[in-house]
This record gives structure tokens, sequence and C-alpha cells, in this order.
């Protein structure tokens, strides 16, 4: 059983890391039973809740990428998007509509598993570097145009569920975070390479053909630093 405070979506995953003090090697589940209330997954503070909010964005753009990807799954992302971008269409977040949107943006991932973005911000945040959410939200919008040119048919299918670009819609709502470069993270060029070396390593690379390679890699790090 789960119960949200955030909008990770890793409630709805299989890939989620153990509690501390589990064994590593004990089987990972997705939860049986979510009870999601919008009031309590959608309660952080309007910073931490942008960023948490193009964490859950960046599983609604990634999972139609993948080479899992499926109808189901995409249809559940482009809503997911949907609504996470129409959340902010207003001064103050629906964060109904945020909470919603995240559990179907997790659905889909879930369904379909991640690829490039995913492989590089759960790399800085695996290296102890940045937190889950801000990592997400500094890279989302430079990881975009690396999807795009990957999978322009589902760019330009998300482009018109969200009406304008979605580079331009992550970048707008990253403005809401506190930081919107790497460095602004603390991250410096020795941290880059590291995270470029470790990521080029990571299988999850394949999901999003042509596989980045490192040099890639290092060259997103480079324009979100």
């Amino acid at each position: 059983m789960a119960v949200p405070t955030t909008l990770s979506g890793a409630e709805l995953t299989r890939v989620h890391r153990h509690a501390e003090g589990v064994e590593e090697a004990t089987p990972r589940v997705r939860c049986s039973l979510i009870v999601c209330d919008p009031a309590l997954a959608a309660s952080q503070p309007d910073e931490e809740l942008a960023a948490s909010a193009l964490n859950a964005l960046a599983h609604a753009v990634e999972a139609p990428c993948t080479t899992a990807a499926n109808p189901v799954s995409t249809l559940a992302a482009h809503e997911a998007a949907r609504l996470i971008q129409g959340a902010y269409a207003r001064a103050e977040p629906d964060r109904d509509a945020l909470a919603l949107g995240a559990l179907l943006a997790g659905y889909a991932m879930d369904s379909t598993g991640y690829g490039l973005h995913h492989v590089m911000a759960q790399t800085v945040v695996q290296r102890g570097l940045a937190a889950h959410g801000p990592a997400n939200a500094v890279l989302l919008p430079h990881t975009l145009g690396a999807l795009a040119w990957r999978c322009p048919r589902q760019y330009e299918r998300l482009q018109r569920v969200l009406g304008e670009e979605p580079v331009a819609a992550a970048a707008r709502l990253r403005e809401r975070t506190p930081a919107t470069r790497l460095r602004d993270l603390g991250l410096d060029a020795v941290a880059l390479d590291a995270c470029a070396e470790a990521a080029a390593e990571r299988p999850q690379l394949d999901h999003t053909p042509p596989r980045a390679d490192r040099a890639e890699l290092r060259a997103l790090y480079d324009t979100a630093w």
C-alpha cells in the first residue's frame, strides 16, 4: 500500500527504491493499493511542487518515446501532460489536477519503462548531487530536444496535446522552481564528467534509440549546466 506525498509517481512503478533497511535482493513490486489524497500528494510548497510536477511531466513525455510504448500508456501519458500543463494556467496551481496527472504519468512510465531523460536525471540523483525533483526539472527542457529528433511523430503529437512547444512548456514551468541550471544545484565540470561516464553505462538508454553515447550525454549536461 502507498500514500503518495509528492508527484513522483513512484507508487505506480516497480522500479522504486526500497525503504531504508530493506535488503537490496528483495523483489520489487508495484503497490496493490494506492490511496491518493490530492491535498497530500500535491502538498509541497510552491517551488518544490513545481519541480515535482516537472518530474511527473518527464514521465508523461518520455513514456511515448520508449520502445515499449503502447496505445494505452500513450493515452494516459498525454492526459497526464495535459493535466500538468493546465494546472499551471493560473496563478495558483490546481493541485487536484497535478495529483491526477502524476498518477497517470506514473502509470504510463511503469508500462513503458524509461530512457534517456530519466537515465540522466537519475544518475545525478544516485550520485548524491541533487534531489530527485530538481534534477528532473533542470534537465527536462534540454533532454526533450534529444527525444524530439529521436521520436518526431511522438513529439508532434505531444505538441498538439499541449497546444504549444513542449520544450517551451517545460521551460516555463521550470521558472517556478528555485534552480534552473545544474550549477544552481552545486554541480561542477568534474561532476558532469562523472555523470556522463556513469550514464553512458546504463542499459535503459537502449529504450530510446539510437542509444545516446557519452559525448551526447556530456553535451546535454553541458547545455543544462
